[in-house]
């Protein structure tokens, strides 16, 4: 019997590789599809495009952590790359941590995303953010460690500190967090490329980066977030700004024209989204059965 990679120690293995992870966020399942095919090893689920996709409103904690799991859980089971998915402030304390933990491992998630804001928290490019205090969150990280059940399971510890108490404050905490358990130290919303820098110079664990378009952190390439010290990059909010303007498009051009043929260059084809979603594999399944 062949050995089954789990999620998770998939991820591991790319921690372990040199260079750096770039991944992207997606807000649904066929976006992920297609992340996918295009040759991601990883793909993350973040609550923004989560909430706009399945309740059309803001990331501002409408989506509980049952929503969430079963988002992550949909797309962890379509796809054959590693998901990692935002578990925003584990959603409570910490019992709600240690099963918030237990739920993502269980959906099939290789990893998640824990946050130190108060609950109910907001997106980390919005104003008026408030973090609890470090020596709960570093709890927090504890707990976590201990509902893990697969030692593959990656924790991604995320500060929003800087907004509210400057860069050193952030430093200081996200080292904090890593020393607690937390594998890799995510500081949200940097202001400069200089915070940037000194991010990778002040802090010994591996680094992960978010590039929000139009966001408050400047917008970097891969390569150059590579030689500053990144080990991994998210592009997370792309595929809602992308896919909100196509849809505005097509149907401003169908209210316009009573068809969408003026957009027909711009869009895959019937028989390409066909072969997307793998449709021959299902209608050949009997055949292939034989």
């Amino acid at each position: 019997m062949s050995h089954i990679t789990s999620p998770a120690a998939q991820l591991r293995e790319l921690m372990e590789k040199p260079g750096i992870i770039k991944t992207l966020g997606a807000h649904d399942v066929l976006t992920a599809v297609l992340v996918e095919q295009c040759g991601f090893d990883s793909v993350f689920i973040g609550g923004f495009g989560t909430s706009a996709s399945l309740y059309g409103l803001p990331d501002l904690n409408f989506l509980g952590m049952t929503e969430m799991v079963d988002a992550t859980r949909r797309m962890a089971h379509r796809l054959s790359i590693p998901v990692v998915a935002d578990a925003d402030t584990g959603h409570g304390d910490l019992h709600n941590v240690m099963r918030c933990v237990t739920e993502f491992e269980g959906a099939g998630a290789a990893g998640i995303i824990l946050e130190d804001q108060v609950f109910p928290k907001r997106c980390g490019h919005f104003g008026g953010k408030e973090v609890i205090p470090a020596d709960e969150m570093v709890m927090k990280f504890k707990a976590a460690v201990d509902a893990r059940q697969d030692p593959d399971f990656l924790f991604i510890a995320r500060t929003d500190s800087r907004e509210t108490d400057g860069l050193d404050d952030a430093i200081d905490r996200i080292n904090r967090y890593c020393d607690a358990g937390a594998d890799v130290a995510f500081i949200e919303a940097p202001l400069s490329v200089s915070e940037l820098e000194q991010i990778c110079q002040r802090v010994d664990y591996p680094k992960f980066v978010n590039m929000l378009a139009f966001g408050k952190t400047p917008i970097l390439s891969a390569s150059e977030l590579e030689e500053m010290g990144f080990k991994i990059v998210v592009a997370p909010i792309d595929s809602v700004l992308l896919t909100a303007k196509v849809m505005r498009d097509m149907a401003e051009a169908f209210k316009r024209d009573g068809h969408t043929q003026s957009l027909a260059d711009d869009i895959v084809k019937f028989d390409e989204i066909k072969d997307i979603l793998g449709l021959s594999e299902y209608l050949n399944l009997k055949d292939n059965l034989s």
